[in-house]
């Protein structure tokens, strides 16, 4: 793409910029971080946000539907003892989602994830169980909180580079 046809970059969205206690610090980074994400597919058709970014076959809406996955996975399987197994991100075949639906489906995983942190009495709690088949108890909603940041800030990173790949549109 030359740089006459290059999309114009997206406003560089900064992190939250506060002094708050540690859960509203915490939770304002990851959705600060899933805003990031969503920001990459929302103007895009479907054909583009299937359409693989690398040659594992990782595409944006992968992105999406596996980042939702994990929202339910950690927040409400493992620390909240929700269902009787944790999702798979192959669960729902690309093919069958639209953009819209992937998005509105994280956004709905991420609201129920936010209100399973808004009920926790603190960070400190070990989770009900964990997904880590080695471990001897929960996870505390800290370190999904802290893991989730890590996780979604590694997809950002990626969902970064599918999308410049894609169109050359950069920014946050």
């Amino acid at each position: 793409m030359t740089e006459n046809t290059a999309p114009s970059p997206r406003p560089d969205v900064r992190p939250p910029g506060l002094n708050a206690d540690e859960r509203t610090t915490l939770l304002s980074f990851l959705d600060y971080l899933r805003e990031a994400v969503i920001g990459k597919v929302e103007d895009l058709s479907d054909e583009d946000a299937r359409r693989p970014g690398v040659a594992s076959g990782t595409s944006l809406l992968w992105l999406v539907r596996h980042l939702a996955v994990v929202e339910y996975n950690w927040f409400e399987y493992a620390y909240g003892g929700l269902g009787d197994e944790p999702a798979l991100t192959s669960d729902a075949p690309l093919a069958e989602l639209s953009t819209a639906s992937a998005v509105a489906a994280y956004r709905d995983a991420i609201a129920r994830a936010n209100a399973v942190v808004a009920a926790a009495p603190d960070l400190d709690r070990p989770g009900v169980r964990s997904l880590r088949p080695d471990a001897v108890e929960g996870p505390s909603l800290r370190w999904v909180l802290v893991h989730m940041i890590e996780e979604t800030g590694r997809h950002a990173g990626h969902a970064d580079i599918i999308r410049e790949q894609l169109d050359g549109a950069v920014g946050r």
